[in-house]
């Protein structure tokens, strides 16, 4: 059962459609992640449930209480505990005082504050920096304390903005787990806000990808990233070769077209997007850089096998990449660092038609 629920959820700002009539379920104790570039309503959307911004049309259940037609419920009755991308922590208050500011509203006991506040403080790992000021922290410290103030009041819904995009690539990644890891303990139903696709991969139980106010699918991170539902989902989830074809043959019983692109009469992929098995129809060729096997000789493979060179080569540790041309067009192949072929040396590539998807 869902313990949020969105129903054709709508907001404009003027002209501009923020969030486009989208439904939407969050489970109990679910991380559940809004991703998508700059101005796709994935923060806004997070606004609306947290109650910092009116939709114009629709329902947001939490717990199964309805926040907007019986009443608007105020961000403070909703049980809402929030993070924002920046920190928006007192700059005069010290730690302690910034995390026990709400409960001091509450008008809670000096004994029973102390109490939550060490819970909280033990918990994101702060012990010991109480008394200092935020001036006196680290940016992963700052946010912390704002991590800490939003869980002292024990939350139903835990809200996340972006929280890490202030932060050192390394601490960033750090956290992430941290994150994770604490939201997982306490059990707190969260919905996480990010552009960073790696962060949501990492973080997420599941990926709401959004575009243009709207939801474009929703998944686990490995379902997006193995079955992309178009080619927006596709390029903005890891690295895609694109390659522009029109379909020639479709196969029977779901079996996968054949599509003609500029260096190929008959190249056969799948099609997770049923769109695409239509005949003559403007699709493309699509597979992962990391799916592509590259061969000194032509290997046994009767399909989808081409010739090329190698234009650039990069060293990144435990893989090397290659940009392979096969005739006019460029093919990036994510190979073992071992494979000891160099820019200017030919060699084959098989693009496997069971990893090679057609797009729209």
């Amino acid at each position: 059962m869902a313990f949020i629920e969105l129903q054709n959820l709508f907001k404009r700002f003027k002209d501009v459609v923020a969030v486009n009539h989208i439904d939407l379920e969050v489970k109990k104790g679910e991380m559940l992640t809004l991703l998508g570039p700059s101005g796709c309503g994935k923060t806004t959307t997070l606004r609306c449930i947290a109650g910092l911004e009116r939709p114009e049309e629709g329902e947001i259940f939490i717990d199964g209480k309805p926040m907007l037609s019986e009443g608007f419920v105020q961000p403070a009755k909703r049980g809402i505990g929030m993070v924002f991308q920046n920190y928006a922590v007192w700059p005069h208050m010290k730690v302690f005082n910034n995390i026990v500011y709400g409960l001091r509203l509450q008008k809670l006991s000096k004994r029973t504050i102390q109490e939550k506040a060490q819970e909280v403080l033990d918990l994101v790992g702060l012990k010991g920096l109480e008394d200092r000021y935020p001036a006196q922290l680290s940016g992963g410290q700052q946010q912390r304390v704002a991590l800490a103030r939003a869980l002292v009041r024990n939350p139903k819904v835990l809200l996340l903005d972006e929280p890490l995009s202030n932060l050192d690539a390394k601490l960033r990644e750090e956290l992430r787990f941290e994150i994770k890891s604490l939201v997982r303990r306490m059990g707190i139903t969260s919905i996480y806000v990010t552009h960073d696709q790696a962060e949501a991969m990492v973080i997420s139980d599941r990926i709401v990808v959004m575009d243009s106010g709207n939801v474009v699918q929703v998944g686990t991170a490995q379902e997006i990233y193995e079955r992309p539902a178009n080619r927006f989902v596709a390029d903005f989830i890891g690295t895609m070769n694109f390659m522009p074809g029109t379909v020639i043959q479709v196969l029977q019983d779901g079996d996968g077209v054949y599509v003609r692109t500029e260096f190929s009469q008959k190249m056969r992929c799948k099609t997770p997007d049923q769109r695409a098995a239509t005949l003559e129809k403007e699709v493309y060729a699509s597979i992962r850089p990391e799916d592509v096997e590259v061969f000194s000789d032509p290997p046994q493979a009767k399909e989808n096998v081409f010739r090329g060179t190698i234009v650039h080569r990069a060293y990144l540790g435990s893989f090397l990449t290659f940009f392979i041309r096969v005739d006019g067009t460029m093919i990036r192949v994510q190979v073992p660092h071992y494979i000891p072929h160099g820019e200017g040396q030919e060699l084959y590539v098989f693009l496997n038609p069971d990893k090679c998807m057609v797009l729209v």
